[in-house]
């Protein structure tokens, strides 16, 4: 059939996404300052200071691969894969109207909130402070 190597080829890229999304959760859920979600507003990031080449190549960079982890979330929604996770690793990654008010609404959820720090206890991180 001529759709067959295709389908091959999805089944390892969600595989190989899957393992990977194993392996950089809880880097990334570590790497996440313990009171980052403590101010009303998002304090800017370190590379927001560098030149505005720079800033500009790293934000488009970062917000490219946002949208391909989304895209690939979606297609992993109809083949083997975590597409949901994959998703929110993208949507984490982008840059959007209302991302911080969203993230900590999120993080304010008691599971995730229980899951993030179960994460960073794994890492020997201090647990995330949120402002209630």
């Amino acid at each position: 059939m001529p759709g067959e190597p295709w389908m091959l080829w999805l089944g390892i890229i969600s595989i190989v996404a899957f393992f990977l999304s194993l392996a950089t959760l809880p880097w990334l859920v570590g790497m996440i300052p313990e009171d980052y979600f403590c101010h009303r507003r998002r304090k800017p990031a370190s590379w927001e200071r560098e030149h505005p080449v720079v800033r500009i190549t790293l934000l488009a960079l970062k917000n490219l691969l946002g949208w391909a982890l989304l895209a690939g979330g979606f297609i992993m929604l109809l083949i083997p894969g975590q597409g949901l996770l994959t998703m929110a690793m993208g949507l984490v990654l982008m840059d959007y109207p209302g991302k911080f008010a969203l993230e900590r609404r999120i993080v304010a959820i008691k599971p995730v909130y229980r899951g993030l720090n179960w994460l960073r206890r794994r890492r020997g991180m201090p647990p995330l402070l949120v402002d209630d």
